[in-house]
């Protein structure tokens, strides 16, 4: 899938930056690579897909404009491309608050190159999986709105714990969410789940 994804670096760190593009270059990956949030902005109108085949990775905190800044300004365009934010653990928070904005994933520096490979892999897959319409919603009309957002974060590979955070929840609340969402959805395992959420039951 790698070779038809577009994604879009936005990361004022040189090194970091430059490192993470040519990683993502070397897994098939198209990479356009900026230093802020608005350099990303100028040139996004015209490095647009549309067609669910791309994803942006972006540091959370930044001088000229926060990756929650840049969330929000996608969002009030109506853009919902998926988006991936890596931070600091001190940034954690505010990762979390991007999670409930609707971000797919975020990852804690240090990261492996596997965990940035497969975020954006599931965040591309998630996006068409909604965009086609591939998890039955007869399926998900079982689900509540609460096992919804958290078949939506264990699909972002998030564990209970952040899952309970992120929700504002128990770890015992989620455990017993994630339950009734496996019953109802018909699964017993977490690949058989990732299967049905992403389109490939």
């Amino acid at each position: 899938m790698a070779t038809d994804v577009r994604v879009h670096l936005v990361d004022d760190n040189t090194p970091f930056r430059d490192s993470t593009a040519w990683l993502l270059e070397t897994a098939g990956f198209e990479v356009h690579a900026y230093p802020s949030g608005p350099a990303f902005l100028a040139e996004w109108p015209s490095r647009r897909r549309g067609d669910g085949a791309e994803c942006v990775v972006s540091d959370i905190r930044m001088p000229e404009m926060s990756g929650l800044q840049l969330q929000d300004t996608l969002r009030r365009q109506g853009c919902n491309v998926p988006l991936v934010f890596v931070t600091a653990h001190g940034d954690v928070p505010l990762a979390v608050e991007a999670m409930r904005k609707g971000a797919s994933n975020f990852l804690e520096k240090p990261f492996s190159d596997d965990a940035l490979l497969d975020s954006i892999r599931n965040a591309v897959a998630g996006a068409r999986a909604r965009g086609d319409g591939a998890v039955d919603s007869e399926v998900l009309a079982k689900l509540s709105p609460r096992e919804r957002q958290v078949l939506d974060l264990v699909v972002a590979s998030k564990p209970n714990k952040v899952i309970a955070d992120i929700l504002g929840i128990s770890i015992k609340t989620v455990e017993l969410h994630r339950a009734n969402m496996m019953a109802k959805l018909g699964v017993r395992s977490l690949p058989e789940l990732m299967k049905v959420a992403l389109g490939h039951g």
